[in-house]
C-alpha cells in the first residue's frame, strides 16, 4: 500500500500530491544515499513518504495532524522503518534531532517536504536557525515563493526572503508542479526548490541579528533609498563608509553587499 485516503483539512492548508510523475521527480532530486538521515515535514497521506521509505529503508516524519499518524504507521508496515514525531514543526529542534541519532553521532539531517503554504516562510527561517545540523532541504512550495527565494538583485520579486535565504544557503529552483498534480488542486502553481546551507565560514556574518535588521529595514519600504530606509540603524555616512551608495535601493544590492554593510556596522564603536 503506497498511501491512504484522508480528507484534506482546509485549516491546515493541506493539498496532497497525487501525480506519480512529480512524486518520482522529487525522489530523484533528493536522491537518498546509504547512511543519509532523511526527515520529512508534513507527510500528509504519504505520497513522498512511501517512495522515499521504499528507496531508503528508514525515514523520520514530522506530522502535526494527529489523525494521520496511525494510518501512516500502519501503511509503513513492511515498507521500512518509519519514525513519527507528532509535533508542530516550528517546535522541533533540528539540531537536537541530528545530535540524537543513536547510530551516528551528530549526523546532519536532510529535510524534505511539501510545505503548507500558509506557514512556509516561518518553517524556512526555523530551518535556517539550525543550518549547521542540516545538509540540504528539498521543499515544494508555492511557485511565487520559490521565485522570491531564488531571485537575484534587480528582479521585481527580489526581497527580504531572497537575501535572508541566499545569505545562508545556495538556493536552486528545480522544477514547477501544476495544480492538477494535487488533491484538491490549489489555486496556484507550485515549485520544488533545493537549499544547501553554506559552511559557517562561508556565511561570513558577524552579527546575525543586526544583519537581519538591516535586511528587514532596507526592504521595509521598497521605494525608499537605503539612507531613508535604514535611518533607525545607521547614517548615510555609515553606508558610504561601507562602500555603498546611500541613494541606492535595497533591490539593487547583491547579497554580499548586505553582508558587507551589516559587518561594517557591527564593527563600529558603540555611539557614546
Amino acid at each position: 500500500m503506497s498511501h491512504f485516503k484522508a480528507p484534506p483539512k482546509k485549516n491546515l492548508g493541506q493539498h496532497f500530491l497525487t501525480d506519480r510523475r512529480y512524486i518520482d521527480m522529487i525522489v530523484l532530486a533528493v536522491d537518498p544515499q546509504p547512511g543519509d538521515r532523511l526527515v520529512e515535514i508534513g507527510p500528509g497521506q504519504g505520497a513522498i513518504t512511501f517512495p522515499l521509505l521504499r528507496r531508503h529503508g528508514e525515514l523520520t516524519v514530522i506530522e502535526f495532524d494527529r489523525d494521520l499518524i496511525t494510518p501512516l504507521m500502519e501503511a509503513s508496515e513492511g515498507v521500512g522503518r518509519l519514525t513519527v514525531i507528532h509535533k508542530d514543526v516550528l517546535q522541533v529542534d533540528f539540531s537536537k534531532l541530528a545530535a540524537d541519532d543513536g547510530q551516528h553521532h551528530g549526523r546532519q539531517i536532510r529535510l524534505v517536504g511539501n510545505l503548507p503554504y500558509n506557514i512556509s516562510s516561518p518553517i524556512l527561517f526555523h530551518a535556517l536557525e539550525h543550518a549547521a545540523a542540516v545538509r540540504d532541504m528539498h521543499f515544494m512550495l508555492q511557485k511565487e515563493v520559490v521565485d522570491r527565494m531564488a531571485a537575484g538583485p534587480g528582479s521585481k520579486v527580489f526581497g527580504r526572503l531572497s537575501v535572508m535565504l541566499q545569505a545562508y544557503c545556495t538556493v536552486t529552483s528545480l522544477f514547477d508542479v501544476p495544480p492538477g498534480a494535487f488533491r484538491p488542486p490549489p489555486k496556484v502553481d507550485s515549485a520544488v526548490v533545493r537549499l544547501v546551507p553554506l559552511p559557517s565560514a562561508e556565511v561570513g556574518i558577524s552579527d546575525p541579528a543586526l544583519f537581519e535588521r538591516v535586511v528587514r529595514d532596507a526592504f521595509g519600504q521598497r521605494r525608499k533609498t537605503l539612507r531613508n530606509a535604514l535611518q533607525q540603524v545607521c547614517s548615510g555616512a555609515d553606508i558610504e563608509a561601507a562602500g555603498l551608495r546611500p541613494d541606492a535601493r535595497a533591490e539593487q544590492l547583491e547579497v554580499a553587499e548586505f553582508k558587507h554593510l551589516a559587518n561594517h556596522l557591527a564593527a563600529l564603536p558603540p555611539a557614546a
